[in-house]
């Protein structure tokens, strides 16, 4: 998987950032703008999409500051990641969303979104089904 590329772009960082960049960056902290790129992506219709990543009071805190913090920032290139990933099984955001959205029986039928949402291990499963799918193997 390299959706690195497509991460990077959803997060709004850089184009000529590499992986330690994204690390170094993610650990002081992604602005609050990253967020709000993301769920205007990842979730166009659904305004409270960003407060399911950082909750909406600590949401306006961190827009006076300005920054999230590490572990937030961490959260949001997760989410990132995946619909990077999906993207390149998709191709269309449209329909990237539409699988992230729908509840999947190879996980207990719960919403990749919502897996991914809850854990990094919940993450990876989903990458691990998405990879099923790009690669042709049977899971």
């Amino acid at each position: 998987m390299n959706a690195l590329p497509q991460m990077i772009s959803l997060i709004g960082l850089p184009s000529r950032y590499g992986p330690l960049d994204v690390a170094d960056r993610l650990q002081k902290g992604l602005p609050v703008s990253a967020l709000e790129r993301l769920a205007k992506i990842v979730a166009p219709e659904e305004t409270g999409f960003k407060y399911r990543l950082v909750p909406r009071a600590t949401l306006a805190r961190r827009k006076l500051a300005g920054r999230l913090t590490a572990r937030e920032s961490e959260r949001v290139a997760r989410i990132a990641r995946v619909f990077a990933y999906a993207k390149e099984v998709w191709k269309t955001d449209d329909a990237t969303r539409r699988f992230l959205a729908r509840p999947h029986m190879m996980l207990r039928d719960r919403a990749p979104l919502d897996l991914a949402l809850g854990s990094e291990v919940g993450a990876k499963e989903v990458e691990r089904i998405i990879g099923g799918l790009k690669y042709g193997v049977v899971l």
